[in-house]
C-alpha cells in the first residue's frame, strides 16, 4: 500500500462538518467520495487531523489515506484528479506520499485557528458567513489582558462543550500564544496550541469579546481556569468566522 498525505482548504459553509455522516453532506463524505471514483472502489476511508464543525473553514486541514501499489498515479496527478471531482468549495491544496506509519490524527502535535470578526456597523454581504459580526466598540486593550490569561498549560474544561459521545477525555491543554491582529475594521484572534477542545476555541472568542466588551472583567477568565469544574463559559461565538490554518507535526519524518 501506499499512503498519501492531502492538505485541504474549504468553505464549511455548504457542509455539515468535517466528520463523515450518513447523509454524506460533509468535507470528508465529497473527498472519500472522489477518492473511491478515481480508485474505481465503493468505499475508501480518508483519515483526518481532526473534526471541524458545520460552518468552520479550513485553510489547512490534514488527512490521509492509502492506494493500492499498483496505482502508478503520483501525487501531483492525485491533487488534479481530486480537485476535479471536488466542488469548488473544496481544494486539495497539496499531495505527498509518507511513510506507512504516518498518521493524521494520532501524530498530531499541534493546531492553528484563526477566527475572524468584523467590526464595521454593517457587513458587508461577501463577508457574511465567513467572518463574525460584531458592531459593538471593542476594548483591544481589555481584550489583550483578557487573552493574557489563556497563555499556558490550563485545565480548559470551562471553554469546552460537551460532544455527547464521551470522547472529550482530559481536558487539560496547552496555548502557546494568542495573537491579536487589526486590518481595517476587521480583527483577527489566532490561537496556537497543543490542541483544543470540542468548541473551545469559539467559546474561548465568545469569553474575549465579552471582556473587550466591558461585559465581563478579563479577571473573570483567570477566575474560570482556576476553579474548573466550578462552571462553564456560556457565550460561543459562531461558526462563521473560526479557520484550522494549520496542523503541526512536530517536524516528524515523512509528514
Amino acid at each position: 500500500m501506499r499512503r498519501l498525505k492531502i492538505v485541504i482548504a474549504y468553505d464549511g459553509r455548504p457542509f455539515k462538518g468535517w466528520q463523515s455522516q450518513p447523509d454524506g453532506e460533509t468535507v470528508q463524505d465529497y473527498i472519500q467520495s472522489a477518492i473511491a471514483g478515481i480508485c474505481q472502489l465503493p468505499k475508501v476511508t480518508l483519515h483526518g487531523s481532526g473534526r471541524t464543525d458545520t460552518g468552520v473553514h479550513a485553510i489547512g486541514q490534514v488527512a490521509h489515506f492509502d492506494v493500492g501499489a499498483n496505482n502508478s498515479m503520483d501525487t501531483n496527478a492525485w491533487q488534479r484528479a481530486l480537485n476535479a471531482k471536488l466542488p469548488a468549495s473544496i481544494r486539495i491544496l497539496s499531495c505527498e506520499e509518507v511513510a506507512k506509519d504516518f498518521h493524521a490524527r494520532f501524530q498530531t502535535k499541534g493546531k492553528t485557528y484563526r477566527y475572524e470578526i468584523d467590526t464595521v456597523a454593517v457587513q458587508m454581504p461577501l463577508r457574511a458567513g465567513l467572518a463574525w459580526h460584531v458592531s459593538h466598540d471593542l476594548n483591544i486593550d481589555r481584550l489583550r489582558e483578557a487573552a493574557a490569561h489563556l497563555v499556558g498549560e490550563h485545565d480548559f474544561a470551562p471553554f469546552a462543550a460537551n460532544r455527547g459521545d464521551d470522547s472529550q477525555g482530559p481536558t487539560v491543554r496547552t496555548i502557546y500564544g494568542i495573537d491579536i491582529g487589526e486590518t481595517g475594521r476587521t480583527l483577527t484572534l489566532t490561537y496556537s496550541g497543543n490542541g483544543f477542545l470540542y468548541k473551545m476555541v469559539r467559546l474561548l472568542t465568545g469569553a474575549l469579546i465579552r471582556c473587550a466588551q466591558g461585559k465581563e472583567d478579563p479577571q473573570w477568565i483567570s477566575d474560570l481556569l482556576a476553579n474548573p469544574q466550578g462552571g462553564k463559559s456560556s457565550f460561543c461565538a459562531p461558526a462563521d468566522g473560526l479557520y484550522l490554518v494549520k496542523v503541526d507535526y512536530g517536524g516528524a519524518k515523512n509528514s
